[in-house]
C-alpha cells in the first residue's frame, strides 16, 4: 500500500514536471515569435526614418543570397537584431528561471547562443553588408526587444489571451497605426514590405490565439490557446500528417487570397481614392494610375515563396556583387568621390604653395623626384587627380561620354545606370500583404489546429 501511494506521488510529480516544460516551451515559441517580428518591424522602421546607406562597394564585395537586400538601407543590421534578439532571450532564461536541466546541459545551450550571435552578426561584417555601427545598432536593439518581452511578456499575453474583445481590438489597432506611421524613405526602400508583412503575422496569431482560447477545440492547460497535443497517442505518423496539411494549408491560402485581391482591391481602392479617403504613400502608384497588378508581381515574395518558386530556392547560389546596387548606394558613392576629389585638390594647393620656392617653375611635380618630406606630400594626390583625367579624356575619345554635358552629370549618370531599379509597387500590395501575412498567423495558431479535428489528425 505504501508502495503505490509513493508511485502516485511520483507519476503526480513527473506530470507536474512534464507540464512545467510543456509550458516553458509555449511561451518560449510565442516569445520567439514576438521578438523576431518586432526586430524584423522596428529595424526597418529605423532604416527607412534615418536612410543610411550599407557599406560602400567598392572597396568591398558584398555578398549574398537575397537579390533585395541590397536595396535595403544598412542601419541597422536586421540580421543582427534577430540573431541577438534569440541568442539574448535563451539565455536569460537560461540563467534566470529556466527549465530545469542539467548544469553542462545548460552550458552548452549558452555556448550555442553565443555562437549563433556572433557567427551571424560577424558574418554581416565578413560578407561586406554592414559597418561596425550597423551592426552594433541592430544588436542592442535586439537585446532590448528581448529584455522587454522577458520582462512584459507573460503580462502582455494576459492582457490579450485572457482579456475581452476590446483587449484585442486595442491590441490589432495599436498595430494597424505603427504600420501606417512608419517612416516613408527617401529611396525606393523595400524594408516596408518585410515589415508590413510580419506585422500582418502578429495580428493573426493574436486574434488566433484570443478566440482559440474560446473554443471547444483549444486546452487552458498549460497557458490559455494550447493546441492539444500528444505524441503517444496520436503516433509518429499522424505527427507528421499534422505537419504536411498544415504547411500546404498555408500555400493554399496563400496562393489563393494574394491573386484574389490583388484582382478585386484596385476597384475598391479606385472608390476610396475617388471620396477622398486614400492615404497614399511614396513609391506606391495609386489605383487611378493603373487598371490591373501585372501577373508577374503576383508572385513576388521575399518572405513565403509561391509554390512555382520553391524549386529556385534549392538552386539558389550567393553572389558576389561589386558597385552600387541601390540609389543610396550610388549617391553615397558619389559623396564619397567628391569628397576625395576635394581633398586631393586641397592638398595639391596647400602642397604648392608650401614649395612655390624650393621647386623651380620649369619642373613638373609629376615627374620630378620628390627631395624632401614636403615634396612626398604632393605625389599621391595629384597622381589621383591626373588619373582621374586621363580616364575621363580616355572615355571621351571612345565616344562613351557626352562632352556636351559637365563630367559631375555624365559621372551621375553612369553611376545611376548601374543601380538595380526596384520594380513598380502598387497601393493594393499594402492591404494585400496584410491580410495574406494576417491569415497566415491565424492558420497556424487557429484555423490548422481546428482543421485538424475535422479531418481526423486530432489527439
Amino acid at each position: 500500500m505504501e508502495e503505490l501511494c509513493w508511485q502516485k506521488r511520483f507519476h503526480k510529480r513527473t506530470f507536474l514536471f512534464d507540464l512545467c516544460k510543456l509550458e516553458s516551451a509555449i511561451l518560449t515559441l510565442r516569445s520567439l515569435t514576438h521578438i523576431l517580428a518586432a526586430g524584423v518591424f522596428f529595424s526597418g522602421f529605423i532604416k527607412d526614418l534615418l536612410c543610411l546607406p550599407r557599406p560602400l562597394s567598392p572597396p568591398l564585395q558584398r555578398i549574398t543570397m537575397s537579390g533585395s537586400a541590397a536595396l535595403e538601407y544598412g542601419f541597422p543590421s536586421s540580421h543582427s537584431t534577430n540573431a541577438v534578439s534569440v541568442a539574448v532571450y535563451a539565455l536569460l532564461i537560461l540563467n534566470f528561471g529556466g527549465p530545469d536541466i542539467s548544469p553542462l546541459s545548460n552550458t552548452i545551450l549558452q555556448v550555442v547562443s553565443y555562437c549563433y550571435a556572433c557567427s551571424i552578426v560577424i558574418g554581416r561584417l565578413y560578407c561586406g553588408m554592414h559597418g561596425f555601427l550597423d551592426v552594433l545598432a541592430g544588436s542592442m536593439l535586439g537585446a532590448a526587444l528581448s529584455m522587454v518581452q522577458y520582462r512584459y511578456g507573460e503580462v502582455l499575453d494576459d492582457y490579450v489571451h485572457s482579456g475581452s474583445l476590446k483587449n484585442i481590438l486595442i491590441m490589432l489597432l495599436i498595430i494597424l497605426v505603427l504600420v501606417r506611421v512608419h517612416p516613408e524613405p527617401a529611396d525606393d526602400c523595400p524594408c516596408f514590405d518585410d515589415s508590413v508583412a510580419f506585422a500582418g503575422v502578429i495580428v493573426g496569431i493574436e486574434y488566433g490565439n484570443w478566440h482559440f482560447a474560446r473554443t471547444q477545440y483549444s486546452s487552458s492547460y498549460p497557458v490559455p490557446a494550447t493546441v492539444p497535443f500528444s505524441i503517444e497517442t496520436m503516433g509518429w505518423l499522424v505527427t507528421i500528417a499534422r505537419i504536411l496539411v498544415g504547411v500546404i494549408s498555408i500555400f493554399a491560402w496563400r496562393e489563393v487570397m494574394k491573386p484574389s485581391l490583388l484582382r478585386f482591391l484596385p476597384p475598391i481602392f479606385r472608390v476610396v481614392e475617388a471620396l477622398g479617403l486614400n492615404l497614399p504613400r511614396k513609391f506606391f502608384k495609386q489605383a487611378s494610375e493603373y487598371t490591373r497588378v501585372p501577373a508577374q508581381y503576383k508572385d513576388d515574395d521575399h518572405v513565403i515563396p509561391s509554390v512555382s518558386q520553391i524549386p529556385s530556392l534549392f538552386r539558389r547560389r550567393r553572389a558576389i556583387s561589386i558597385g552600387p546596387q541601390s540609389e543610396a548606394d550610388a549617391y553615397e558613392t558619389l559623396a564619397y568621390r567628391e569628397r576625395r576629389r576635394r581633398t586631393s585638390l586641397s592638398a595639391s594647393e596647400e602642397t604648392f604653395s608650401s614649395l612655390s620656392k624650393p621647386l623651380a617653375l620649369s619642373q613638373d611635380p609629376l615627374k620630378v623626384p620628390p627631395t624632401n618630406s614636403s615634396a612626398n606630400k604632393i605625389g599621391q594626390p595629384l597622381r589621383q587627380v591626373k588619373s582621374e583625367l586621363e580616364t575621363y579624356e580616355s572615355m571621351m575619345g571612345t565616344g562613351l561620354l557626352d562632352s556636351s554635358k559637365p563630367p559631375q552629370e555624365m559621372e551621375e549618370k553612369e553611376m545611376f545606370s548601374m543601380v538595380q531599379k526596384p520594380r513598380v509597387r502598387y497601393d493594393v500590395e499594402v492591404v494585400t500583404k496584410l491580410i495574406v501575412y494576417a491569415g497566415i498567423g491565424w492558420l497556424a495558431v487557429e484555423g490548422n489546429p481546428i482543421l485538424f479535428y475535422f479531418v481526423g489528425l486530432a489527439p
